[in-house]
């Protein structure tokens, strides 16, 4: 077999580190690198050939699902006009939605990797990726009166219970609950 091109080979790494970031969102980071590569549609043999380790797909992995994250807080910004606390509260609407709790391998990082960001031993790029994908998503939360680490703290509490209980009626109450404390009152 031939050697893949330059290009197929930034694919092919794009591909891993896009498959990885929702397979760590949906499953843990203790996803094997064989079931990452074949969900990637790749061989296990061309991992260390993109990859100098797992945990260095885990940091790209992180970097990559953060990104999306601010990407989409970006366009709901855009969506209204530059109105940070319209973008905000529909922002909160569809986190705090039945669609994102059933979605993890779509969703926020900041929920879907706590757990595992917290057993992270010996990966320190991975916790600080993740510490700083944290601390930028609170800042963008803060309001003129409130503070934004409150609210995603709400946010992700809530998220985590509800995807917890999933298939019981507390699950959508959960949400309803910190979906209404939150945007009470047009905040």
């Amino acid at each position: 077999m031939g050697r893949v091109s330059q290009a197929q080979a930034e694919e092919n790494r794009r591909r891993v580190v896009e498959t990885a970031s929702r397979l760590f969102r949906e499953r843990g980071t203790h996803v094997s690198v064989a079931d990452l590569m074949k969900a990637s549609g790749l061989t296990h043999g061309g991992f260390y050939k993109q990859f100098a380790s797992k945990e260095a797909l885990v940091d790209e992995a992180t970097t990559h699902a953060f990104d999306g994250l601010t990407r989409r807080r970006d366009d709901g910004l855009e969506q209204h006009a530059g109105q940070r606390d319209a973008a905000q509260r529909a922002l909160i609407a569809t986190y705090l939605s039945v669609e994102h709790r059933d979605s993890a391998a779509d969703g926020c990082p900041a929920a879907a990797l706590a757990s595992d960001m917290a057993r992270e031993s010996g990966n320190d790029e991975a916790r600080r990726v993740y510490a700083e994908g944290v601390g930028d998503f609170a800042e963008w939360l803060a309001a003129e009166d409130e503070d934004g680490i409150a609210r995603l703290c709400t946010m992700v509490g809530a998220l985590v219970l509800a995807r917890g209980t999933k298939g019981s009626p507390i699950s959508e109450e959960i949400l309803t609950a910190a979906r209404e404390a939150l945007t009470a009152g047009g905040r």
